[in-house]
C-alpha cells in the first residue's frame, strides 16, 4: 500500500530532469569532425542526407533532412550555383563568398553551434558546411507537404470567410497579415518543448496591446517545461491563472483567422502553435463563448435573438435534467396535472429510480457520442442512427427507461451543441446537477448553481474580471453582450476594458 501511494505521489510530483552529458556546442573548423558529430547524433537515421561536394580546392557538404526540403530548390537553387561558381583558389573565406555572391535567397542565416544546426535542418533548411570554417550557412528551402486552406470543421459560418487555420505556422501568419495590413501587427516566435522544439508565434497589435499582459504571456510561455507541445491544449495550463482549478477556461480557442483578427483589434494576444490548425486567445471572457462571427454579419435584431437563444440553451443544457429529477422526486406537485400523470406513470413503469435512470441515460449518451466521434465517419453515422433509433426506442418499449426522461436528456444534449466551446464543462456539470438534485432536491440544484456562479464571478483573466463587462458593469454589456448594437455604434468609439491598461476593446 505504501508503495502504491508513493508511486502516485511520484506521478504528480515535479521531478528534476536528468543532467545531460556535456556535448560540444560550437562548430569546429574541421568538416570531418562536424559531419561525424552530426551523423553520430542522428545515429544512422534514414532521412538524414549529407551531400559532400568540392568547391574547387575546398571540400564542402550540404546537410538536410529528406522530405523536409524541396528537392528541386535543393538542386537548382543551391547545388547548381555552388558547383558552377568559379571560386578563387587563394581566398579562404568561402562562406562569405557563398552568402554574398553564390546563393540568391533572402532566407540565409549563419550558424555557429550544433544546436542551431540541428534546429535548422529539422525545420526544413539546407545547411552548407565548408572545411576550414567554424560557421555554416542555412538556406530556407522547405518543401514538406501540408494540407491546403479549407473551411474549418467547427466555427462554421453562413456569411463570412471560408478560410481556416492550417498546420504550417507561417501560412497562418500570412492569413493574419492579409487581413490586418498594418505595420502595428507584430509576430514573435519562440520554441517550446525540450524534445519537440515546437515554434510558437505570439501575435498582437503593438498600439493596442497591454505591455503588462504581453510580458506576462511571454513569461508564462517561457515556463513551459514539457518535452513536447503537440496540441494547443498543452499550452493552456501555462497561460491560465495559477493556483486554482475550474471547469471554465480563461483561454479562448478558434480555428478562424478572421475571429482572431477581431480579437487582436480589441487588444488581445494570439498564440499560434506550429502544426496545429487553431489559435489561442488571451485574455478571454465568459461572454465571448456566446459570440460568433455570424453575429456581426447579420442584422442586429437577429443577432440579439440568436444570442439570447444561446443563453437560454446554455441554462437548459446545464440544468434541465437536474431540475426534472428534483421535481420528479421531491416536488412532483409542481408539474402540470396532465404532465404529472404521464411522468408518474413513466416512473412507476421503470425498474430504476428517476435519478439512476437519468444518470444512466446521460452516461450512455456520452458513450455514444465518443464512439461516433472517434470511429471512422461512415461508422460514426451508423452508431448515431443505431443509438438514436434502435437503442432509445427499444429501451422505452421494453420499459427500461421512461420516455419523458429520454426526451429531457435529448433536449439538454441538443442545446449543449449550440455553444460547442462550452460542451466539456456543461457535460460534467449536467451530470453533477442531476446527482445533487437526486440527493438534495431543488436545494441541491440551487447550491450547486451558486457554487458555479461564484466560481465564474471570482475568476479573472490577466487581471480582467472573467464576467466583464457585466460585472463590474460597463457600457459594453449593453452594446455587445445582452444586445448587439449596429456597426455604426460599435465602430464609433472604443471601450477601454477595466483593469487592462493599454488595451482597447470594441464591443466587449
Amino acid at each position: 500500500m505504501y508503495g502504491f501511494i508513493s508511486d502516485i505521489i511520484d506521478v504528480y510530483t515535479k521531478k528534476h530532469k536528468p543532467v545531460m552529458t556535456a556535448k560540444p556546442e560550437l562548430l569546429s573548423t574541421s568538416l570531418d569532425f562536424n559531419l561525424e558529430y552530426v551523423k553520430r547524433s542522428f545515429d544512422g537515421t534514414a532521412d538524414l542526407t549529407v551531400h559532400e561536394i568540392r568547391l574547387k580546392s575546398v571540400r564542402a557538404a550540404i546537410i538536410s533532412i529528406d522530405n523536409m526540403v524541396s528537392k528541386d530548390m535543393l538542386s537548382l537553387g543551391i547545388m547548381k550555383p555552388l558547383l558552377s561558381f568559379d571560386f578563387p583558389s587563394d581566398d579562404g573565406n568561402i562562406i562569405d563568398i557563398i552568402r554574398e555572391s553564390v546563393i540568391y535567397s533572402d532566407d540565409i542565416k549563419e550558424i555557429t553551434s550544433f544546436n542551431e544546426l540541428f534546429s535548422f535542418i529539422m525545420s526544413g533548411y539546407a545547411v552548407i558546411a565548408v572545411d576550414g570554417s567554424n560557421t555554416m550557412l542555412s538556406a530556407g528551402i522547405q518543401g514538406f507537404k501540408s494540407r491546403g486552406i479549407s473551411e474549418p470543421d467547427s466555427d462554421i459560418v453562413r456569411r463570412g470567410s471560408k478560410e481556416g487555420f492550417v498546420e504550417p505556422l507561417h501560412t497562418n501568419m500570412a492569413l493574419l497579415r492579409r487581413r490586418l495590413k498594418t505595420t502595428e501587427l507584430r509576430f514573435e516566435i519562440l520554441n517550446v518543448g525540450e524534445i519537440s522544439k515546437t515554434e510558437v508565434c505570439i501575435c498582437y497589435l503593438n498600439d493596442r496591446v497591454s505591455p503588462e499582459i504581453l510580458s506576462r504571456v511571454k513569461a508564462r510561455l517561457h515556463e513551459f517545461d514539457a518535452d513536447t507541445a503537440l496540441a494547443a491544449g498543452y499550452l493552456v495550463p501555462y497561460l491560465e491563472e495559477k493556483g486554482r482549478a475550474s471547469l471554465f477556461s480563461t483561454v479562448g480557442i478558434t480555428e478562424r483567422p478572421d475571429t482572431l483578427c477581431g480579437k487582436l483589434t480589441e487588444g488581445r494576444i494570439g498564440i499560434i502553435l506550429d502544426g496545429v490548425p487553431c489559435a489561442l486567445m488571451v485574455p478571454y471572457l465568459f461572454a465571448e463563448y456566446f459570440q460568433t462571427i455570424d453575429d456581426y454579419s447579420n442584422r442586429p435584431y437577429f443577432a440579439f435573438f440568436t444570442r439570447w437563444l444561446k443563453y437560454a440553451a446554455f441554462f437548459v443544457s446545464l440544468m434541465l435534467p437536474g431540475v426534472y429529477v428534483a421535481l420528479g422526486i421531491f416536488n412532483p406537485e409542481m408539474f402540470p396535472s396532465l404532465m404529472l400523470n404521464k411522468i408518474a406513470g413513466s416512473i412507476a413503469a421503470t425498474p430504476l429510480s428517476l435519478m439512476t435512470e437519468t444518470v444512466m441515460i446521460l452516461l450512455v449518451y456520452e458513450v455514444m457520442r465518443e464512439s461516433g466521434l472517434r470511429m471512422p465517419q461512415p461508422l460514426g453515422y451508423a452508431v448515431s442512427i443505431v443509438g438514436g433509433l434502435v437503442v432509445g426506442d427499444t429501451a422505452v418499449s421494453a420499459g427500461l427507461i421512461g420516455a419523458p426522461t429520454l426526451m429531457v436528456v435529448a433536449a439538454a444534449a441538443i442545446c449543449s451543441y449550440i455553444i460547442p466551446d462550452l460542451y466539456a464543462p456543461v457535460a460534467v456539470l449536467r451530470l453533477l446537477f442531476t446527482i445533487f438534485a437526486g440527493i438534495c432536491g431543488i436545494w441541491g440544484v440551487a447550491i450547486l448553481f451558486c457554487i458555479v456562479f461564484v466560481d465564474i464571478c471570482s475568476k479573472n483573466s490577466y487581471g480582467i474580471p472573467y464576467t466583464s463587462p457585466v460585472t463590474p458593469w460597463g457600457v459594453g454589456a449593453v452594446r455587445d453582450v445582452f444586445t448587439r448594437a449596429g456597426w455604426k455604434t460599435l465602430s464609433a468609439r472604443s471601450v477601454r476594458v477595466q483593469n487592462m491598461p493599454g488595451a482597447h476593446v470594441k464591443g466587449v
